[in-house]
């Protein structure tokens, strides 16, 4: 288990994202398919609820029958081949990366206008009039938030459950991206992909806001990062609107020093939210340090399996 793992983060490392013919290109034209099948005209909530129901379940079936198949059939080498070859296409550190240092290099130079564009590409925020401070903190939490969901919960559920588990995990988080909206197509249609994405992450996010405070402690050789990360994670994580990245984003804001959250502009409308981590607000620096806790918590996360390997052979 431990060498597949290693081996896929190395090559997302080295590779990042496929460039052409990515599996979820075609995953998503699946969800769209099933989805102009599924979605009928009802103005009844609940028959909007059994139609996402139903929609979800024929996405996941095929999907899992091959997944599950696959790995019944292929053994030795083959089978080892198709679990780091699965695992790196589900985990995607490198692009979320990328993704930063796009904000962040323009930021250094102080081209809002450029840093605007690219940071509209990670959150769902209006980004046309946001300021250096407010492009640094959106960065900042898209990358802590996306550690969990695009590198560590995939991690975890192939830990789990091998091929199968990570093959589950990403479609349902991707059925999640695609249905799971709170706005009045997706609000009954999309509750079931948004439930279960949610259960599936709750245990994952956990541990990677707690990894983020070890990451925290151990980079800055403080205990009072980790501390604070924990008390942050405690007593703010909670209030954030989704139960998932409210723990991720305070304990990585607390293990930093700084304060995230608070609102954003969505839709020409400000709407206001509670901060996350404390000290002093977000700034350029500080989306190469998220970037930076986000690897430091990988490499935890390596020792810790290794340790779990080692103990179990």
């Amino acid at each position: 288990m431990w060498i597949v793992i290693l081996a896929a983060t190395l090559v997302d490392q080295i590779w990042g994202e496929p460039r052409r013919f990515h599996p979820l290109v075609g995953l998503g034209w699946w969800i769209s398919t099933v989805e102009k099948h599924v979605y009928g005209s009802s103005q009844s909530n609940t028959g909007n609820l059994v139609a996402g129901l139903i929609g979800w379940c024929l996405v996941i079936a095929p999907i899992m029958l091959a997944a599950i198949y696959l790995d019944r059939l292929l053994e030795g080498f083959w089978h080892i081949f198709l679990a780091v070859l699965t695992l790196y296409l589900a985990i995607g550190r490198k692009s979320l990366i990328e993704h930063a240092q796009r904000v962040y290099q323009p930021l250094l130079k102080d081209d809002l206008e450029d840093a605007r564009q690219q940071v509209a590409m990670l959150v769902s925020r209006d980004t046309g009039q946001l300021e250096a401070c407010e492009i640094s903190r959106a960065t900042c939490e898209s990358v802590l938030e996306n550690g969990s969901d695009a590198l560590f919960a995939a991690i975890f559920w192939f830990a789990v459950a091998g091929i199968p588990g990570v093959v589950l995990y990403r479609v349902v988080n991707t059925l999640d991206a695609m249905w799971g909206y709170r706005s009045e197509r997706y609000l009954y249609f999309g509750r079931v992909a948004a439930r279960v994405d949610d259960i599936m992450n709750w245990i994952p996010a956990r541990l990677t806001a707690l990894s983020y405070a070890l990451a925290g402690w151990h980079w800055q050789i403080s205990k009072n990062t980790f501390n604070a990360a924990i008390r942050c994670w405690w007593e703010q994580g909670r209030n954030w609107k989704s139960p998932n990245a409210g723990p991720v984003m305070a304990a990585g804001a607390g293990a930093l020093g700084i304060r995230l959250g608070g609102g954003g502009i969505y839709h020409g409308q400000h709407v206001a939210g509670p901060v996350l981590g404390e000290g002093r607000p977000a700034a350029v620096m500080d989306i190469d340090r998220a970037c930076t806790l986000v690897f430091h918590a990988l490499l935890i996360w390596l020792a810790v399996l290794l340790i779990i390997t080692w103990v179990g052979s």
